[in-house]
């Protein structure tokens, strides 16, 4: 099999076509043809690397035949030839999608070298698109979009769990995407095209909880007017996500502890037992751990929720990730609302990136439909956002101290286990002074890595530079030396 790159010679000038071959054939493998429709039986069923076209092809249009091959799925690499050269020419083949533009009478070395230089960007681009397709299969999962490091635990973690049977237990702050990765795990697994049922725990009263998770025979209670199948029995050989699982009463909670351990169900009014075939993903926003140590948890059910348990990180410790959650929404719903997508403007991204998101990704994708629906420019600027983002501190749901809060969570593991102790201020500290310990701090866990340490505060390194200068720290670590001093944490 021949390896080496094909180059289609593409003139109505025969003495053209065979210069070109025999000062090309060395190192290419080349085809010839005098007029467009020979150059697309090659381009149509040849693997075509480089195609290189005069302009005037007799009767024919060069033009056309480059936006022909251009639009083919694997298109060649064009470069145009003519003996009309012009700069408006060139432009314009090169708008069109030309790789490059040359002139006749031509210099065969220099189309030898600028023929390989073209083969070197193609190979270039495809490397980056496959790399690009790598990541993004690796960390943009089932609509989980980030390449955050705090992510990366995270993606494994669900694809590792996804094809078996194992409870899973996701702990993490409202709106960070709880709901989300459960629907990952069910699509990954190998029940995809059951039914994933949610129930959100919190909404509802403890016998309508009963009820809606277990179901219930007519006349079981008063308005039990005819038999309700349950969410279990919905679930059946699919997913059952409860969402808020610690809202749910200590009686209910019995009956979930039987029902994950037997795998079957009774439903209120019934002694039946019911075989189900369910697996259980359960997600909270409390600590279930102190609510198990309070009493007010069982702690037997505890263990049987979280045999994988997930973390997943606020917002502000995977800040990076924002401009590509804010991305994806402003296609999103520019699209549901009947807008055109318009990117960020030069100075939203830098505001959304020193604000606290206590609402985290549900916050930000509200900030950002605001944005889509106020904006009346070509982009999506600050002002079109909302108010609270005009302060760097960020005051959206209350008064936050964004480095304080972002340094707690900065130990925080992604998955699997509870956090670290917490990065904390001294309480007798104020908001300077705390400050001050908590960069100091993070650098001397990162190795005085300032990268790591602004991805642990959960700010850029640009704004972890300028809050070292606001701090007057910089001139005070060259003269202790690359080591930061030992700072105790509470």
């Amino acid at each position: 099999m021949n390896d080496q790159a094909t180059v289609l010679i593409v003139d109505d000038e025969k003495h053209t076509r065979d210069g070109l071959r025999l000062s090309l054939e060395d190192d290419f493998d080349c085809y010839v043809a005098s007029n467009a429709a020979e150059a697309m039986e090659y381009l149509n069923h040849d693997r075509i690397d480089v195609m290189l076209t005069d302009l005037r092809l007799g009767e024919d249009d060069g033009m056309k035949l480059l936006d022909t091959a251009l639009a083919l799925p694997k298109p060649p690499v064009c470069i145009m030839m003519t003996a009309y050269g012009s700069v408006d020419t060139a432009v314009e083949a090169m708008r069109r999608g030309a790789y490059h533009f040359v002139t006749k009478p031509l210099n065969l070395d220099e189309v030898e070298i600028l023929i390989k230089r073209a083969l070197r960007s193609r190979t270039l681009e495809h490397e980056n698109v496959a790399l690009k397709q790598q990541v993004e299969r690796k960390f943009s999962i089932e609509g989980i979009l980030g390449q955050a490091e705090v992510m990366k635990p995270i993606i494994d973690t669900i694809q590792q769990v996804a094809p078996s049977r194992a409870t899973v237990l996701i702990e993490g702050e409202s709106g960070t995407g709880k709901e989300l990765v459960a629907r990952a795990i069910h699509n990954l697994s190998g029940r995809p095209k059951a039914n994933i049922v949610s129930v959100h725990c919190a909404a509802l009263s403890p016998q309508i909880l009963e009820s809606e998770l277990f179901g219930h025979e007519k006349g079981a209670f008063t308005g039990a007017q005819e038999r309700r199948i349950g969410r279990f029995e919905q679930a059946n050989g699919g997913t059952l996500f409860l969402d808020e699982i610690g809202e749910i009463d200590a009686s209910t909670q019995v009956k979930l502890l039987r029902a994950l351990g037997e795998q079957t169900i009774e439903r209120v009014g019934s002694s039946k037992p019911i075989s189900i075939d369910v697996r259980v993903i359960a997600a909270t926003n409390r600590d279930l751990a102190k609510m198990v140590e309070a009493g007010t948890f069982r702690e037997d059910l505890y263990w049987r929720l979280r045999v994988v348990t997930i973390q997943l990180p606020p917002l502000r410790v995977r800040k990076s990730d924002i401009s590509v959650l804010a991305d994806h929404f402003l296609k999103e719903l520019a699209k549901a609302n009947g807008k055109t997508y318009k990117p960020l403007g030069e100075d939203a991204l830098p505001a959304m990136m020193n604000y606290d998101w206590p609402g985290n990704i549900r916050e930000l994708r509200s900030a950002i439909e605001h944005g889509v629906v106020m904006s009346n420019s070509n982009r999506v600027m600050l002002k079109h956002l909302p108010s609270y983002l005009l302060n760097p501190n960020g005051l959206g749901i209350g008064l936050r101290a964004p480095s304080l809060i972002a340094a707690k969570d900065a130990a925080a593991s992604p998955a699997g286990e509870s956090t670290d102790p917490a990065i904390k201020p001294k309480s007798d500290l104020d908001i300077t002074e705390a400050e001050h310990q908590l960069i100091l701090t993070a650098l001397q866990r990162s190795g005085n890595n300032r990268t790591v340490a602004a991805e642990m505060l959960g700010m850029s390194r640009r704004t972890l530079q300028r809050k070292l200068k606001d701090l007057n720290m910089v001139r005070t670590h060259r003269r202790r030396g690359a080591t930061p001093p030992q700072m105790p944490v509470s």
